[in-house]
Protein backbone atom coordinates (compact mmCIF):
# COMPACT_ATOMS: atom_id res chain seq x y z
CA UNK A 1 0.00 0.00 0.00
CA UNK A 2 1.19 3.29 -1.29
CA UNK A 3 1.55 5.95 1.73
CA UNK A 4 1.36 9.65 0.63
CA UNK A 5 3.74 11.81 2.52
CA UNK A 6 1.96 13.79 4.85
CA UNK A 7 3.81 17.37 6.81
CA UNK A 8 2.93 15.53 10.32
CA UNK A 9 1.16 12.72 11.76
CA UNK A 10 -2.00 12.79 9.45
CA UNK A 11 -2.37 16.08 8.11
CA UNK A 12 -2.31 16.72 4.46
CA UNK A 13 1.09 16.96 2.25
CA UNK A 14 3.03 20.36 3.26
CA UNK A 15 2.57 21.45 -0.94
CA UNK A 16 -1.27 20.26 -0.42
CA UNK A 17 -1.28 22.84 2.77
CA UNK A 18 0.55 25.65 0.61
CA UNK A 19 -1.69 25.29 -2.14
CA UNK A 20 -4.81 25.80 -0.04
CA UNK A 21 -3.84 28.85 1.36
CA UNK A 22 -3.37 29.78 -2.26
CA UNK A 23 -6.03 29.12 -3.27
CA UNK A 24 -7.88 30.66 -0.28
CA UNK A 25 -6.24 33.72 -1.33
CA UNK A 26 -7.34 33.69 -4.73
CA UNK A 27 -10.68 33.31 -3.38
CA UNK A 28 -11.11 35.96 -0.91
CA UNK A 29 -9.65 38.49 -3.49
CA UNK A 30 -6.53 38.91 -2.42
CA UNK A 31 -4.89 38.01 -5.57
CA UNK A 32 -7.25 39.41 -8.33
CA UNK A 33 -7.45 37.85 -11.83
CA UNK A 34 -4.15 38.36 -13.71
CA UNK A 35 -2.13 39.05 -10.79
CA UNK A 36 0.88 37.10 -10.46
CA UNK A 37 1.15 34.63 -7.77
CA UNK A 38 4.41 34.19 -5.59
CA UNK A 39 7.25 32.46 -7.48
CA UNK A 40 8.89 29.11 -6.05
CA UNK A 41 11.95 31.11 -3.93
CA UNK A 42 9.10 33.30 -2.48
CA UNK A 43 7.64 29.81 -0.99
CA UNK A 44 10.49 28.03 -0.37
CA UNK A 45 11.92 31.17 1.87
CA UNK A 46 7.97 31.53 3.20
CA UNK A 47 7.49 27.86 4.62
CA UNK A 48 10.76 26.52 5.06
CA UNK A 49 10.34 23.77 2.01
CA UNK A 50 12.57 22.55 -0.72
CA UNK A 51 11.83 23.79 -4.19
CA UNK A 52 10.27 20.28 -5.35
CA UNK A 53 7.81 21.34 -2.78
CA UNK A 54 6.84 24.49 -4.03
CA UNK A 55 6.91 23.76 -7.71
CA UNK A 56 4.10 21.25 -6.14
CA UNK A 57 1.61 23.40 -5.03
CA UNK A 58 1.65 25.75 -7.87
CA UNK A 59 1.07 23.04 -10.02
CA UNK A 60 -1.80 21.89 -8.08
CA UNK A 61 -3.24 25.70 -8.91
CA UNK A 62 -2.52 25.18 -12.41
CA UNK A 63 -4.20 21.80 -12.78
CA UNK A 64 -7.44 22.87 -11.34
CA UNK A 65 -7.54 25.89 -13.57
CA UNK A 66 -6.95 28.67 -11.12
CA UNK A 67 -3.74 29.46 -12.49
CA UNK A 68 -1.37 29.71 -15.52
CA UNK A 69 2.07 29.59 -15.98
CA UNK A 70 3.31 32.14 -18.63
CA UNK A 71 6.67 31.12 -19.90
CA UNK A 72 9.88 33.33 -18.49
CA UNK A 73 7.48 35.57 -16.55
CA UNK A 74 5.83 33.33 -13.55
CA UNK A 75 2.62 31.63 -12.50
CA UNK A 76 -0.30 33.86 -12.64
CA UNK A 77 -4.13 33.50 -11.28
CA UNK A 78 -6.33 32.58 -14.71
CA UNK A 79 -8.25 35.92 -15.82
CA UNK A 80 -11.63 33.57 -16.68
CA UNK A 81 -14.95 33.58 -14.91
CA UNK A 82 -16.02 30.28 -15.82
CA UNK A 83 -19.43 29.92 -17.79
CA UNK A 84 -22.53 28.67 -16.73
CA UNK A 85 -24.27 26.58 -19.16
CA UNK A 86 -27.90 26.04 -18.02
CA UNK A 87 -28.80 22.25 -19.69
CA UNK A 88 -32.77 23.29 -19.86
CA UNK A 89 -32.83 26.84 -20.70
CA UNK A 90 -29.94 27.29 -23.66
CA UNK A 91 -32.27 24.92 -25.35
CA UNK A 92 -35.65 26.43 -24.89
CA UNK A 93 -37.73 26.94 -27.81
CA UNK A 94 -38.40 30.42 -26.40
CA UNK A 95 -34.96 31.54 -26.59
CA UNK A 96 -34.04 30.19 -30.06
CA UNK A 97 -37.51 30.46 -31.15
CA UNK A 98 -37.63 34.51 -30.94
CA UNK A 99 -34.69 34.96 -32.79
CA UNK A 100 -31.96 34.78 -29.82
CA UNK A 101 -28.69 32.50 -29.69
CA UNK A 102 -28.54 29.61 -27.26
CA UNK A 103 -25.06 30.98 -26.63
CA UNK A 104 -26.43 33.86 -25.10
CA UNK A 105 -27.48 32.01 -21.65
CA UNK A 106 -23.69 30.59 -21.81
CA UNK A 107 -21.88 34.17 -22.00
CA UNK A 108 -24.00 36.17 -20.09
CA UNK A 109 -22.79 39.76 -20.92
CA UNK A 110 -19.35 39.05 -21.96
CA UNK A 111 -20.22 38.03 -25.71
CA UNK A 112 -18.94 34.98 -27.80
CA UNK A 113 -16.96 34.95 -31.16
CA UNK A 114 -16.93 31.92 -33.65
CA UNK A 115 -13.95 31.01 -35.51
CA UNK A 116 -12.66 28.92 -37.91
CA UNK A 117 -16.15 27.89 -39.04
CA UNK A 118 -15.76 25.01 -41.64
CA UNK A 119 -18.82 23.75 -43.59
CA UNK A 120 -18.99 20.44 -45.99
CA UNK A 121 -20.94 17.36 -46.78
CA UNK A 122 -19.20 13.92 -45.44
CA UNK A 123 -19.94 10.89 -45.32
CA UNK A 124 -20.28 10.21 -41.31
CA UNK A 125 -18.75 7.63 -39.23
CA UNK A 126 -20.52 4.65 -37.67
CA UNK A 127 -22.26 6.72 -34.43
CA UNK A 128 -23.31 9.35 -36.25
CA UNK A 129 -25.16 7.18 -38.80
CA UNK A 130 -26.99 5.46 -35.37
CA UNK A 131 -27.40 8.66 -33.77
CA UNK A 132 -29.45 10.23 -36.89
CA UNK A 133 -30.80 6.49 -37.22
CA UNK A 134 -29.08 6.95 -41.58
CA UNK A 135 -28.15 4.16 -43.40
CA UNK A 136 -25.02 3.35 -44.04
CA UNK A 137 -23.81 5.36 -47.27
CA UNK A 138 -26.07 8.24 -46.23
CA UNK A 139 -24.63 11.58 -46.44
CA UNK A 140 -24.69 14.54 -43.44
CA UNK A 141 -24.00 18.88 -43.94
CA UNK A 142 -21.51 18.97 -41.19
CA UNK A 143 -20.64 22.80 -39.32
CA UNK A 144 -17.56 22.97 -37.37
CA UNK A 145 -16.60 25.93 -35.20
CA UNK A 146 -14.53 26.85 -32.11
CA UNK A 147 -16.08 29.43 -29.87
CA UNK A 148 -14.34 31.91 -28.43
CA UNK A 149 -15.42 34.09 -24.90
CA UNK A 150 -13.37 37.32 -23.87
CA UNK A 151 -11.13 36.00 -26.58
CA UNK A 152 -9.95 32.67 -24.72
CA UNK A 153 -11.39 29.52 -26.49
CA UNK A 154 -13.88 27.95 -24.44
CA UNK A 155 -15.09 24.48 -26.84
CA UNK A 156 -14.99 23.27 -30.49
CA UNK A 157 -18.54 21.99 -31.70
CA UNK A 158 -19.45 19.87 -34.71
CA UNK A 159 -23.16 19.48 -35.69
CA UNK A 160 -24.44 17.10 -38.42
CA UNK A 161 -27.71 17.74 -40.30
CA UNK A 162 -29.34 14.98 -42.48
CA UNK A 163 -29.84 16.69 -46.25
CA UNK A 164 -33.15 14.71 -46.55
CA UNK A 165 -34.74 17.06 -43.69
CA UNK A 166 -34.60 20.06 -46.81
CA UNK A 167 -35.12 17.56 -49.70
CA UNK A 168 -37.00 19.30 -52.32
CA UNK A 169 -36.88 23.07 -50.72
CA UNK A 170 -33.11 23.57 -51.76
CA UNK A 171 -33.67 27.23 -52.59
CA UNK A 172 -35.44 27.82 -49.61
CA UNK A 173 -33.87 30.41 -47.28
CA UNK A 174 -33.89 28.29 -44.51
CA UNK A 175 -32.16 25.57 -46.59
CA UNK A 176 -29.90 28.02 -47.60
CA UNK A 177 -28.62 29.37 -44.50
CA UNK A 178 -28.29 25.89 -43.12
CA UNK A 179 -25.35 25.83 -45.47
CA UNK A 180 -24.34 29.37 -44.93
CA UNK A 181 -21.97 30.64 -42.54
CA UNK A 182 -24.32 32.98 -41.20
CA UNK A 183 -27.46 30.74 -40.03
CA UNK A 184 -29.67 33.48 -38.86
CA UNK A 185 -31.73 34.42 -36.08
CA UNK A 186 -32.04 31.75 -33.51
CA UNK A 187 -29.70 29.08 -35.40
CA UNK A 188 -29.85 26.08 -37.11
CA UNK A 189 -33.20 25.47 -34.77
CA UNK A 190 -35.26 28.01 -36.00
CA UNK A 191 -34.08 27.34 -39.40
CA UNK A 192 -34.85 23.18 -38.59
CA UNK A 193 -38.25 25.09 -37.59
CA UNK A 194 -38.79 26.97 -40.60
CA UNK A 195 -38.21 23.23 -42.29
CA UNK A 196 -41.19 21.67 -40.64
CA UNK A 197 -39.07 20.21 -38.54
CA UNK A 198 -38.41 21.96 -35.01
CA UNK A 199 -36.70 20.52 -32.46
CA UNK A 200 -39.31 18.94 -29.70
CA UNK A 201 -36.66 17.13 -27.76
CA UNK A 202 -33.29 17.42 -26.47
CA UNK A 203 -30.82 14.65 -25.19
CA UNK A 204 -27.39 14.94 -24.12
CA UNK A 205 -24.60 12.50 -22.98
CA UNK A 206 -21.33 14.09 -20.99
CA UNK A 207 -18.53 12.54 -20.05
CA UNK A 208 -15.25 13.82 -18.67
CA UNK A 209 -11.57 12.88 -19.96
CA UNK A 210 -8.28 14.27 -20.82
CA UNK A 211 -7.97 16.26 -23.96
CA UNK A 212 -6.20 14.50 -27.35
CA UNK A 213 -2.99 16.38 -28.44
CA UNK A 214 -4.98 18.22 -30.73
CA UNK A 215 -7.18 19.27 -28.13
CA UNK A 216 -5.19 20.71 -26.01
CA UNK A 217 -3.71 22.96 -28.77
CA UNK A 218 -7.21 24.21 -30.10
CA UNK A 219 -8.63 25.14 -26.91
CA UNK A 220 -5.34 26.39 -25.58
CA UNK A 221 -5.76 23.83 -22.20
CA UNK A 222 -3.27 23.77 -19.33
CA UNK A 223 -1.60 21.17 -18.21
CA UNK A 224 -3.50 18.67 -16.63
CA UNK A 225 -6.99 19.94 -17.51
CA UNK A 226 -9.76 18.03 -18.68
CA UNK A 227 -12.24 18.29 -21.07
CA UNK A 228 -16.45 18.37 -20.66
CA UNK A 229 -17.33 15.64 -24.09
CA UNK A 230 -20.93 16.15 -25.01
CA UNK A 231 -22.84 14.50 -27.09
CA UNK A 232 -26.34 16.06 -28.10
CA UNK A 233 -29.10 14.71 -29.67
CA UNK A 234 -32.37 17.18 -31.36
CA UNK A 235 -35.60 15.07 -31.66
CA UNK A 236 -38.64 16.52 -33.43
CA UNK A 237 -42.42 15.75 -31.60
CA UNK A 238 -42.41 12.46 -33.21
CA UNK A 239 -38.88 11.99 -31.97
CA UNK A 240 -37.20 12.25 -35.08
CA UNK A 241 -33.26 13.12 -34.61
CA UNK A 242 -32.52 16.02 -36.68
CA UNK A 243 -29.07 17.27 -35.29
CA UNK A 244 -26.82 15.61 -33.83
CA UNK A 245 -24.12 17.46 -32.09
CA UNK A 246 -20.22 16.83 -30.77
CA UNK A 247 -19.31 19.46 -28.33
CA UNK A 248 -15.74 19.59 -26.55
CA UNK A 249 -15.67 21.74 -23.85
CA UNK A 250 -12.82 23.81 -21.72
CA UNK A 251 -13.57 21.63 -18.36
CA UNK A 252 -11.94 24.65 -16.35
CA UNK A 253 -14.46 27.27 -18.29
CA UNK A 254 -17.36 25.61 -17.23
CA UNK A 255 -19.98 25.26 -14.58
CA UNK A 256 -22.96 23.22 -15.51
CA UNK A 257 -26.18 23.31 -14.28
CA UNK A 258 -29.60 21.24 -14.34
CA UNK A 259 -32.40 22.28 -12.87
CA UNK A 260 -35.28 19.49 -11.78
CA UNK A 261 -38.44 18.46 -10.55
CA UNK A 262 -39.09 16.14 -8.03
Amino acid sequence: MNVVPTSENGSPPVYREIAEELRGQIRSGRYADGDRLPGENTLMERHGVARATARQALSVLINEGLAVAVRGSGIYVRAFRPLRRHGARRLSRDLWGNGRAIWQTDSDTRGYEVEGLVIDEIAPEGHILRALELDEGATVVRRSRRYLVDGRPVQNAVSHLPPQLWAGREGSPAAQRVRAPDSGPGGIYARLAELGHAPAHFTEEIRVRMPTPEETQELALSPGTPVLEVARTALTADHRPVEFNEITMDGSAYVLQYDFDA
